[in-house]
């Protein structure tokens, strides 16, 4: 598909709409690490995620409910997917994502997360036998190095001590856990559901499967929301990050399909490192230029639509 194709000819106007969508997406998906890092010091990871979650939810309820012989027949059909996208979108990437900011840096976790686009391609071909060539290849290997520049921090004697950031790590499999649920969330078994009830009903699961987690912090005197930055922070979370960010995103999926939509994850990093130095005032150093632009150069490579060939007479 060229550039051009995405907003010419019959369909372009109704293209319109999801393409604006999507390019306010990452900006939504971004405010989640800069919320999440100012604030985890006052609230436990599994309870962050257990009230998003569980907030986002009830706010989509009237969806669910508008839809709910579609849902039961989803729920009832394909109990293991609804469950497995609970724990790959609201558990890992949300829960995981928390935990892994008690470690490391938004400025970090954006750049990693970039590369999820990258590991779409690969699933898909995993999945559903989606063709890579070379050009997509490289473009792979290179992202991947532009994270490994970014999580050795440009020292590859850190590599050889060990001293890796446990959190860049588990950013690592969370976006792992983001591109397969972006795979998976596309196919026969959710296309019946419209997006607000099949995000509603995905939310279910994530705050079903947090809960226990959630619960285990409280009796266990793990930090809970008492501030008003505090109960801000969630806020924040749930209204951008959260009904904004992953509505626009299935949404995008639903009408661009996953590989398109995985384009726009190319703003992470502008958005997201933006708001880390300029709302966190985290420092960005000489390794966050390179990798970034590595990464960004393998994404470019991977993903960038090329023009097809003129047919003789065309």
């Amino acid at each position: 598909m060229t550039n051009a194709s995405l907003f010419a000819g019959a369909n372009g106007a109704t293209r319109f709409l999801p393409l604006a969508v999507m390019i306010l997406t990452p900006l939504f998906f971004s405010s989640n690490l800069i919320f999440g890092r100012s604030t985890i010091p006052e609230v436990a990871p599994f309870t962050l995620a257990f009230l998003r979650w569980t907030a986002a939810s009830l706010a989509l309820a009237p969806f669910v409910w508008m839809a709910r012989d579609r849902v039961r027949a989803y729920l009832r059909e394909a109990t293991a997917h609804w469950l497995l996208l609970g724990f790959l979108g609201m558990w890992i990437c949300g829960a995981g994502v928390y935990y892994a900011l008690s470690f490391t840096t938004a400025t970090n976790g954006t750049l990693i997360y970039t590369t999820s686009p990258l590991m779409i391609i690969l699933l898909e071909r995993l999945f559903f036998g989606r063709a890579t060539g070379w050009r997509e290849l490289a473009g792979i290997a290179i992202g991947f190095f532009g994270v490994a520049i970014i999580v050795l921090r440009g020292d590859l004697k850190a590599l050889a001590d060990l001293d890796l950031n446990y959190g860049d790590l588990v950013f690592i499999s969370a976006a792992f856990s983001w591109a397969l649920y972006s795979v998976l969330l596309k196919g026969r078994r959710t296309a019946g559901l419209p997006v607000a009830a099949l995000f509603g009903t995905i939310t279910l699961a994530g705050a079903l499967l947090l809960a226990p987690f959630a619960l285990w912090e409280w009796l266990s005197g793990a930090r809970m929301p008492e501030t008003l930055s505090a109960w801000g922070g969630i806020a924040g979370i749930v209204v951008f990050s959260s009904l904004l960010a992953f509505g626009g995103f299935q949404y995008g999926v639903a009408r661009l399909g996953a590989s398109t939509t995985g384009i726009f994850m190319y703003l992470l990093p502008v958005y997201g490192v933006g708001l880390a130095v300029l709302v966190l005032g985290e420092p960005f150093h000489t390794h966050h230029a390179v990798g970034i632009l590595t990464v960004l150069g393998g994404l470019v490579l991977a993903t960038a639509p090329v023009g097809r060939k003129r047919k003789p007479g065309a």
